[in-house]
């Protein structure tokens, strides 16, 4: 069977509104470039026979050296003032079905390539690795390896030190950081791909919270938090890929990937209306943090980009915006920023 390539991205969800990112600004034209060029390049891959793995883990790298957004250069700061980046990488056939993710990195240049490794090493059976053995096992499988000095930036910089200065003022922390006139992402970069034998693959890399305790592990690391793909019999979609991004603490705390898989295979709900239900206005996350009166304070917002088998591209959000975009039957670029915008 031969398949029409697809591809969806994001670049993180949040607080972004028409206010801190205009839609005439140089921002806003940086960040939805950047999308537009990560998509064409991508489908250029696809369409030259490239796997899905290797697709969705060429879109992440180029988020990953992308300083414009959290993850790789350009990578928030935990507390103590060190970058600890995050990855993951999952397909619904092959490689054993297998899902990965690596935690804790601090010189490995991009995260998504050692998951990767993982993914592909049939030797190795763990599904999770961090920390110090993880970068062993980078440097002696090839992975370019950096000093922190590559992943800072001076505007994650500020942004890590008024942090600091203001944690005490969680309200005043938010407000400033609405405010700054340049809007910085606070969320997960993450890809999902379907290629020309009908193999999805979801990968997806994050730099996880601004001034997070050192050792923090978020969703984007952990199976069916902040990212699924599956595939199964009958009912239909027989198959689904997905990657999150926003407040990783509530994915996790909703599993909200493979609760978005189980509405589909056991509840017989499309895509569209499972990512809704978990993440949409109203949905799961959303009542979870309403539920200990937190809602408002950005706790329980994001969003989720999906596929399912016959190609279908969704997302759906809960707070004021995700960059993301996507590449029609057409083969033209698709982007937006804000929760009510159009792709176009």
């Amino acid at each position: 069977m031969s398949c029409a390539p697809r591809i969806i991205v994001h670049g993180g969800a949040g607080s972004i509104s028409r206010a801190n990112v205009p839609r005439d600004s140089p921002a806003y034209a940086a960040y939805t470039a950047s999308l537009r060029e990560i998509l064409q390049r991508t489908r250029e891959q696809l369409l030259s026979g490239a796997c899905a793995i290797d697709a969705a883990c060429s879109a992440v790298v180029m988020f990953e050296d992308n300083p414009l957004f959290n993850c790789g250069k350009g990578s928030v700061f935990t507390r103590d003032g060190h970058n600890e980046l995050e990855a993951s990488l999952m397909v619904t056939s092959g490689a054993g079905k297998r899902g990965v993710g690596v935690a804790l990195l601090r010189r490995v240049k991009n995260p998504i390539l050692l998951a990767r490794e993982m993914l592909r090493r049939e030797e190795l059976r763990h599904n999770y690795l961090s920390g110090e053995e993880a970068e062993k096992l980078a440097q002696r499988w090839g992975c370019e390896m950096v000093d922190q000095s590559w992943f800072w930036t001076e505007r994650r910089w500020r942004e890590h030190l008024r942090g600091l200065k203001e944690e005490e003022d969680e309200e005043g922390v938010r407000a400033e950081m609405q405010r700054n006139e340049e809007y910085l992402p606070q969320g997960t970069v993450g890809c999902v791909v379907m290629d020309r034998h009908g193999v999805l693959a979801v990968a997806t890399s994050t730099g996880g919270l601004t001034n997070k305790l050192p050792g923090r592990i978020g969703d984007t690391p952990t199976p069916g938090a902040g990212f699924w793909a599956e595939e199964w019999e009958l009912p239909p979609p027989p198959a689904v890929a997905m990657s999150g991004t926003g407040n990783g603490d509530y994915f996790l705390r909703v599993a909200a990937a493979h609760n978005v898989a189980a509405r589909c295979r056991f509840g017989g709900r499309t895509l569209e209306a499972a990512v809704k239900e978990v993440v949409g206005r109203g949905g799961e996350m959303q009542r979870a943090a309403e539920n200990i009166g937190r809602w408002g304070t950005g706790e329980g917002e994001g969003g989720i980009i999906g596929m399912d088998q016959d190609g279908k591209v969704v997302w759906d959000m809960n707070c004021g915006g995700m960059f993301r975009g996507y590449v029609d039957d057409e083969g033209a670029t698709k982007v937006a920023v804000y929760w009510d915008e159009d792709m176009c």
